[in-house]
């Protein structure tokens, strides 16, 4: 049987490198083999200026800094995606709130049943 990752291409996007190693991990655990990783604003349009994904995982504040620049060259690319947090969405920017949200901290049933939702929009 088919991992739920196996041959998807998958951008993470989060400036805490143990969060980021734990999600690699799950990712690896799902059968992902492609992970792009980027913690800062620029380095993350970069790469989905130059890359194609399948899906995109965004931590909604970067070193204090908001990613919804890198969610608009996503939406533009028709990348589908879904944030991830561990702050109130209170504050989440109108245009933004019927988007997916992942809390942190999350479990890997939590992020896969997460990812299998963004890739079934892609569809």
């Amino acid at each position: 049987m088919d991992k739920l990752l196996s041959g998807r291409r998958v951008l993470v996007i989060e400036d805490e490198m143990l969060i980021l190693m734990m999600i690699e991990d799950m990712l690896a655990d799902l059968g992902c083999d492609s992970v792009a990783v980027a913690s800062k604003i620029g380095p993350a349009i970069s790469l989905i200026e130059g890359q194609d994904f399948d899906t995109a995982m965004l931590d909604m504040n970067l070193d204090g800094i908001e990613s919804y620049p890198i969610a608009d060259a996503l939406k533009a690319r028709e990348v589908p995606y879904f944030f991830s947090t561990g702050n109130s969405l209170t504050n989440m920017k109108d245009g933004y709130r019927d988007q997916d949200v992942l809390k942190k901290p999350f479990t890997f049933e939590q992020l896969s049943n997460m990812l299998s939702r963004s890739l079934r929009a892609s569809v």
